[in-house]
Order: C-alpha cells, then structure tokens, then sequence
C-alpha cells in the first residue's frame, strides 16, 4: 500500500484493504439495490441518539414487526429509484399510503433533520424520499428537530441556528418546494407543542424506561423531547384532515415511530374492533374463534339456526391452523384461553359484529355514536355492538363522530426505512469521522479527494480482480452508485455491478469515475444552495432565535 493512502482505504489502483471495523456485509442487488446477509447477527438495538448500525436487516421483521417494503413496492405508482433498488427495505403500513397515491387521496410525508452537525449524504437519502412524496401529490413537511438537539445532544441555540440553515438550504436546493409544503422547527410550532402536552398525558415513564433505556440519569426535557416527535409525527393529520401519513427514517428511529403508532390509538375517543359475543377476544383468540365460526355457520343466511359458544369450543378443541397461521399465533396460549371463553359462553350464539370501545369519548360524542351507528345496534355501558357495518365502515363513522366533537381522529402513521449508507473508510459513516462521509458542504474537490481514498470491494491485485471478479457486495463506493451518484439511471448501477463482478472492472476506474460523478453532484448541489437562500429569507422560519440556555445532555 502506498505511504499516502489513508489507513483502511485502498490505494488508487485495484485491490481493498481488509478492515475489521465493518460491520456484517449487506449484500447488494445486480440492480444496485441490497439484500439481507443470511448470516445470524447479534441481537438488534435501536437507540435513536446511538450509533446507527444493523448488523442483518432481516432481524428487524421479527424483533420490531417492520415489514419487508417489496411485500408492497409493485402497489406504488413509479416507485423512487431507492425503492426500485432495495434500499428503502421496510415499512409499517405502507399500503394505506400508496392506495391514497395510487387513488389520488389526500397523504402525507413528515420527516425531521436534528441539526447537530453539517447535512451529508446519507442525509439526502431522506430528503429524496420527502420531496419525492411531494411530488407524487403527498402534503410534505419537513421539521428542524432543535429541541431534541438541545436536550439530547447538549447544543448551543447559536450551533442550532447555524446548522438548520444548512439543512433547510440543502433540502431546498435539492427541490423541495416551500410553497406546496411547510418546514418548521419545533420551538417555533405552538400546535405542535399543544398536542405533545396532550399526548403526554397518554405516556408514562416506564414506558420510556423500555423503549428507550431511560433512567434517573435522563434529563426532563430530554423527556419532553420525545413527546414531541410524536407530536412532529402526527402534525401532518392536524391540517385539514386525518390522512394517511409516512415518516421516512432510518431504523434507528423507529422507536419513535412505535410509540407514535401507540399515543395515536391512545388518544382516540373510540377502539373499533371485531366481535363475536359478550366476552372480549385478543387478535389470536378472535382468528381461532373466527375459523370456528366459519366452519360452522349456516350457509343460508336465513337459517335460524345459531352457533353456540359451546359447539365453537368443541370444534375448535380438534383444530389445528394452516402451518402459515401458527407462524403469527402463539397457539398453546390462544387456544387454550378461547376454549375458556367459549366454554364459559355456554348455549350464547356466536354472531359477527363491529364493536365500538368507549375510549375518551365525551357524554355527548358518545350518544352522537349511538345516533350515527345505522342498522342493528345494541348499546352498552361503554360499548356499542353494530351487526351490519364493515370494520371499515366503523372506522369511518368512529372517526367522523370523534372529529365532529373536537377529538383527533388520528390515524398510525406509516414509515419506511432505509439502508445506512457504509462509511468511505469501511465502518460506519459518522460525522465525527470526516473522512468516512462526504458533507453536503464539502468542496467539490474534497468530495473527490474522499471517493478516490475510499475502501472499495476489490481484489488484492487486478490480476485477481479479472480472475475472480470484485465485491461490490461489500463497496462503500459501489454504494455511492447505487444510493446517489447513479441517479435514477438503473441502467449505470447495472454496469457497475456486472463489470465488478465479472472482472471488467478495476477499482482506480470505478472510483475515477465515482469521484467524478460526486464532484459533479456537489458543485451543481452547492449552486443551488446558493440560489435557495433568498427563498430561505422569504420563509417565515427563525434562524437566529436568541434564545438563552444551556445544553441538555453532555
């Protein structure tokens, strides 16, 4: 290795320097996308002021229930090219978001930037997915996350003020429009502020204590803080109307995201759930109870024969779910708790229904509920059983009854989740490192500078690199292709990828090229910029907010 090659880069010919700071690889698609490793990883933490790392992606579906994101991407209309490619991996409730875009429906796409540090480029990949959602018709929002900065990260206002122009000027100059869409920052929003005081109410310290690790050692407002990113989360529903809205975030995050989903459903005035008798059913119970249900009902609709609780019971003592269902249903525990109730239900007919929880609801939202509840109803202290409405119909009405009387009316949000970006040097990318991330700022020529003394996927000697082909699998630069560089041309992360693995191509060439490509990318980047701040000026957002205080957390 050449003297002037950075320690742990590869030198500007063919071969990759081995480096015990990465991570498990995250193996990419011929598209440029990436796939999961198969190997097993440790388990998964996700702390959203920590080091963001994931060792295999696949964990996250089972540990945290984030779904994989290609169960979905043929229901988007013109996916985005990080969604083409695989590096948009995951959601949570996704499709409710692309049938509003497909259906031209009103949706929403929020995402916050904490603004302790210069924007760089793993930071664009989140800015692309806000203005891409904004350019498919969504309603956008984009936040500057200065209270978490202050309370969690210990930052001056001065340092905040500094930092969120550059954010702002960066998403901007990339193409969001400030006009069809709003940014803001937190200490500036007083709705946001009221409904984090209102959300609040529905969280308690023990919660955060689990999800977040937090101790006596927590600072309040680092507290406060939390609540309100669920209130920045949900901000969206609050103009005009409840919608569909996704937070795009890396997975780090998604912590936030799980107990937004919570406060949301929280702070409803009704639960809307599914029925089938007097007693209460958990979802695994309510699926087994259903599969009695359907194998003995009447196929005549006008049969007056009913269903007993008791003949449900004896049914479902010899049943034995479909392997896929057993995969979702902790069957022991279920079946044993709905043949208790079913049992205990005795000669009561087993009959479909929506049943409507009284949750928050005023005296007065409450009989607005029972008057606005068509068809056959039976009313309850605190509950409401309607036999000839769809769950979705009740959603509806629960919804607009609760809207109609001063309640929220929220819907979860969705999000989606993308890859970490690998550092330039092989390990992760992090700020504190300037040579393992390429800043939004930098020089044009530093940006080249980084690329050329990048890690690379290579052989040790281009003889080996034609023999047995690259490992763009493993490429920090070959990433660059494929999160940014390549565009939305799928045709150039292609050519990477094949020439790389079929020996075509050797590693000075790609990282030539690649630097070139970033150099390009930055002094068009940096121009716009500068033509984004006099529309920065005209936006009603304080940047020098003379704020006094300390820092938060050190």
């Amino acid at each position: 290795m050449d003297e002037d090659t950075p320690e742990g880069a590869t030198p500007d010919g063919d071969g990759r320097e081995s480096d015990p700071a990465r991570g498990p690889s995250t193996p990419p698609r011929t598209d440029g996308g990436t796939e999961r490793a198969d190997e097993p990883t440790e388990d998964v933490a996700l702390d959203p002021w920590g080091s963001a790392s994931v060792g295999d992606y696949a964990d996250l579906f089972e540990e945290f229930g984030i779904e994989a994101f290609d169960e979905v991407d043929d229901d988007v209309p013109d996916p985005h090219y990080l969604m083409r490619r695989g590096v948009i991996f995951g959601h949570r409730e996704y499709d409710a978001v692309a049938e509003a875009m497909a259906n031209d429906e009103p949706f929403a796409a929020l995402s916050g930037f904490m603004p302790t540090g210069d924007p760089h480029i793993g930071h664009k990949l989140v800015f692309d997915e806000i203005i891409w959602h904004q350019e498919m018709g969504g309603d956008a929002f984009g936040l500057i996350a200065d209270l978490e900065a202050h309370s969690a990260r210990g930052m001056s206002w001065d340092e905040i003020d500094e930092h969120a122009r550059n954010y702002l000027l960066s998403l901007l100059a990339l193409g969001f429009d400030a006009e069809a869409g709003e940014l803001y920052r937190q200490s500036d929003n007083r709705e946001v502020q009221d409904l984090g005081f209102e959300l609040g109410s529905k969280a308690n310290f023990s919660e955060f204590e689990a999800i977040y690790g937090f101790d006596g050692e927590t600072n309040v407002s680092h507290m406060q803080s939390v609540v309100t990113q669920t209130a920045d989360i949900l901000y969206p529903q609050l103009v005009d109307e409840p919608k569909p809205t996704v937070i795009p975030v890396g997975p780090d995050q998604d912590p936030h995201v799980r107990l937004t989903r919570d406060l949301a459903t929280r702070v409803r005035y009704f639960k809307v759930t599914e029925a089938f008798a007097s007693f209460e059913l958990d979802d695994d119970e309510r699926q087994l109870v259903r599969a009695a249900y359907d194998a003995l009902a009447p196929d005549d609709v006008d049969s007056e024969s009913d269903v007993r609780c008791e003949d449900a019971a004896d049914w479902l003592a010899d049943y034995e779910p479909p392997e896929s269902d057993r995969e979702s249903v902790d069957l022991a525990a279920a079946k044993s708790s709905a043949l208790d109730k079913l049992r205990a239900g005795g000669k009561e007919p087993l009959r479909p229904r929506v049943r409507f929880f009284d949750r928050n609801a005023t005296d007065e939202a409450f009989e607005a509920l029972i008057e606005a509840v068509d068809g056959e109803k039976r009313v309850f202290e605190g509950h409401v059983d309607a036999f000839d409405l769809t769950r979705d119909e009740a959603e509806s009405v629960a919804r607009e009854v609760e809207i109609d009387h001063d309640g929220f009316g929220f819907r979860q949000p969705s999000s989606i989740y993308h890859r970490f970006m690998t550092g330039l040097t092989g390990g992760k990318m992090s700020s504190s490192i300037p040579a393992s991330h390429i800043s939004l700022l930098d020089d044009p020529a530093d940006g080249y500078d980084k690329v050329k003394a990048a890690t690379t996927g290579g052989r040790d000697t281009a003889e080996k690199q034609r023999e047995l082909g690259g490992e763009p699998d493993e490429c920090p630069v070959y990433e660059l292709y494929a999160y940014l560089l390549a565009g939305d041309d799928d045709e150039l992360t292609k050519t990477v990828y094949s020439e790389c693995v079929n020996g075509e191509r050797l590693c000075g060439g790609c990282k030539e090229q690649a630097a070139e490509l970033m150099r390009e990318f930055l002094e068009d980047h940096q121009e716009k910029r500068e033509e984004a701040e006099e529309l920065l000026d005209d936006l009603d957002i304080d940047l020098d907010s003379n704020r006094r205080g300390t820092g938060g957390e050190h």
